[in-house]
């Protein structure tokens, strides 16, 4: 069998918790990627500055996705992260990809979604959302795609999200091994333009200068909860 007829749930070895006709579907609807910090873009370790650090294989993998979503909407999609703490890598990140938000020192994620779904006239459900732990559950709840990164520590925390439909997918690498890449590109699959996107990336063609002069007009805003609401403030 040719490598291109070799089915998606072969090519991806985590755990399809939704079969990929339903994650195509889900997709169609997607209008934001919303991201987890710590333990998502790395494996949650941090340094005596309270630090984390992402890849570039990671950060790779948002903007081929952000540029997928470019040729298929032409748009740009509504990107943010949304963290318990207050991190200086993840700002730096979302600046310079020119991510549209950054949450942090964020308890209940819920209102962080409730935020940026009024904020931007965004659905839950049009919302997909990469995540890792029982911080994150209650916003994964509410999305429309969830991608969870696995790891071999909770496998209980992973049942609990599974039975309680808070999670499409499952993946195979952990925060350090650039999960968020494999739902990058497993999003990027599902889209049935994978190809198009990488040719006209390594081709620098005319229509992925326009997405990056699109993409580049974001400038990254930064919220706080406070109290019982999220507030702007920058870090």
């Amino acid at each position: 069998m040719p490598s291109n007829q070799i089915p998606i749930t072969e090519k991806f070895k985590g755990q399809f918790v939704a079969s990929p006709e339903e994650l195509k579907n889900k997709l169609s609807k997607i209008k934001a990627f919303v991201f987890d910090w710590d333990g998502v873009f790395n494996n949650g370790q941090k340094n005596e500055n309270a630090t984390s650090f992402f890849s570039e294989v990671d950060a790779m993998g948002t903007n081929l996705l952000r540029f997928n979503y470019f040729q298929r909407v032409h748009k740009i999609p509504y990107t943010a992260i949304i963290s318990g703490e207050n991190n200086s890598a993840a700002y730096t990140l979302a600046k310079r990809e020119h991510f549209q938000a950054i949450y942090y020192g964020i308890k209940y994620k819920a209102l962080a979604l409730q935020h940026l779904c009024m904020t931007h006239h965004i659905k839950p459900e049009e919302v997909a959302f990469v995540f890792d732990d029982v911080l994150d559950l209650s916003m994964a709840a509410k999305c429309g795609l969830r991608i969870m990164v696995q790891r071999a520590c909770n496998p209980l925390l992973v049942d609990f999200a599974v039975e309680n439909n808070m999670v499409d997918y499952i993946t195979a690498g952990d925060g350090q091994s650039h999960a968020v890449r494999e739902a990058a590109e497993l999003l990027m699959g599902l889209s049935d333009i994978y190809k198009f996107t990488i040719r006209a990336r390594l081709d620098y063609t005319e229509e992925y200068i326009a997405y990056l002069q699109n993409r580049n007009k974001a400038t990254t805003v930064c919220y706080t909860a406070q109290a019982a609401d999220i507030v702007e403030k920058q870090l």
